[in-house]
């Protein structure tokens, strides 16, 4: 017979292992955030810009945070699948999204993805841009934005721009610098960047707004002629070349720009926390060099600034796809 004093102490013993146990968990779910590693979503394959950028500032933020920063490729649905992934996760602040202007701004523009760029994320830091050049074959007969668009307007639908397909970014810069300019441009897309180029290159279509990062060889080599940058200001790697609302075209701005999302819901505590390590880590000399290498500039601002920035672009996006006809 077990005696009343043995079972008194097994109880007393057990209570003990399940205040334990519910004190753990409680300190878990309560605790400073962050207590287990952080999940970074990239909606992109494994070596590309998005890809590197994602490990670079993971490695520094986990360094930060003092937990892991575990970076996840989720492709896909051109970025759909990472985005709609990260939108439906828990807004706790453990799984986070590398979004770029594809995810939140050009793909639900032009798709059904699952998830409203806007309403479903809480924009928490702006990383990156990378410019878009706007090239012309060295034969072309132009040698600023104004004669391209003299040339259009003389011979309109004839002139061709090269683009990695429908949809894409460089794309949709063609459909917008023909909009803002009031004029017809001829499409003309590829299966991808470089195919696209490389007809630049060999003379078969006249123009392309490319990326800087894999324009600049060519251009210092003098088989691309730069007529312009896209960003708002000009790219400190081509200094001597205008924007494109300097050449003529105001307001005109486009990159593939990369920023840090979370859920909607994220505690703004989290979010502002997670702002202030990134705004640190992309002011550091290294960071700032991973940066150049890739040919990109680094971005700054507050999570509002940045909430504001997106919507922005995501109306923007949705208005030029419509009047290209290119809805849904």
């Amino acid at each position: 017979m077990v005696s009343v004093f043995r079972l008194s102490a097994r109880r007393a013993a057990l209570a003990a292992i399940l205040a334990l146990v519910a004190g753990t968990a409680f300190a878990q779910s309560s605790g400073a955030y962050p207590n287990h590693p952080v999940t970074l979503v990239v909606p992109y394959p494994p070596g590309g810009s998005a890809d590197v950028l994602a490990r670079a500032i993971g490695q520094k933020l986990g360094e930060r945070l003092g937990q892991p920063v575990v970076v996840e490729n989720k492709a896909g649905a051109a970025t759909a699948i990472g985005a709609k992934a990260v939108a439906h996760a828990p807004a706790d602040g453990y799984t986070l999204l590398l979004g770029t202007v594809s995810s939140q701004a050009i793909n639900p523009a032009m798709n059904k993805v699952g998830y409203d760029p806007v309403a479903d994320f809480v924009p928490v830091a702006p990383l990156a841009s990378i410019p878009f050049v706007f090239v012309a074959n060295p034969a072309v007969p132009v040698s600023s934005v104004a004669d391209v668009i003299a040339l259009a307007k003389s011979k309109p639908g004839e002139i061709g721009y090269a683009s990695a397909g429908p949809g894409t970014s460089n794309h949709l810069a063609g459909e917008l610098f023909a909009s803002e300019a009031k004029i017809k441009l001829l499409h003309v897309p590829y299966k991808g960047s470089a195919p696209a180029l490389n007809d630049v290159l060999a003379g078969h279509v006249p123009l392309m707004f490319d990326l800087q990062a894999t324009s600049m060889a060519h251009i210092q080599g003098g088989k691309l002629k730069p007529l312009a940058v896209t960003t708002r200001e000009r790219s400190s790697l081509l200094p001597n070349v205008p924007t494109m609302a300097e050449a003529g075209v105001p307001g005109f701005e486009v990159s593939a720009w990369f920023g840090l999302f979370a859920p909607a819901g994220t505690p703004p505590p989290i979010v502002e926390r997670l702002n202030t390590e990134v705004t640190a880590i992309l002011k550091s000399p290294e960071m700032q060099k991973q940066l150049h290498d890739l040919g990109a500039e680094p971005e700054l601002g507050t999570p509002a600034q940045y909430a504001g920035y997106v919507k922005a672009e995501a109306a923007k996006w949705a208005q030029t796809v419509k009047g290209a006809g290119l809805a849904p």
